[in-house]
């Protein structure tokens, strides 16, 4: 946008049971300098998450994000429900997860009535 932005941002995470895991990401950012022909950013974003895990890597999960554009008024709250698998090969990790979304509001333009998260991270153990 060619603006200069800075946020804040706040993590939970209790993982202390096994089989759940919750918490949330907030998160919140705003232009303060930048070219004047382009629009200011002033959004917040709220992701809770859950992942209840189901034995041998299969986990169910929901980790929306629910988006409010404090510029223009517009906004999306979506949930959803997914599941995923983590398979460890060696020193690699892979966790591969798909979670369908059906946004419950939404208002502005561009916003998804629906969509599909996907996703697919590695990590490399010592």
């Amino acid at each position: 946008s060619e603006k200069w932005s800075a946020g804040l941002a706040n993590v939970l995470f209790d993982g202390r049971s096994k089989q759940f895991q919750y918490g949330y990401l907030l998160t919140w950012q705003a232009s303060f300098a930048g070219s004047d022909d382009s629009a200011d950013v002033n959004t917040g974003a709220f992701q809770p998450f859950a992942f209840y895990q189901l034995g041998k890597g299969l986990y169910l999960r929901s980790a929306p994000i629910w988006v409010y554009n404090f510029e223009n008024d517009a906004y999306s709250i979506p949930l959803g429900l997914g599941i995923g698998q983590v398979i460890k090969k060696g020193k690699t990790v892979f966790n591969l997860f798909i979670e369908p979304q059906a946004s419950v509001a939404y208002r502005g333009p561009g916003q998804p009535d629906w969509q599909i998260f996907v996703g697919f991270n590695m990590q490399f153990l010592d």
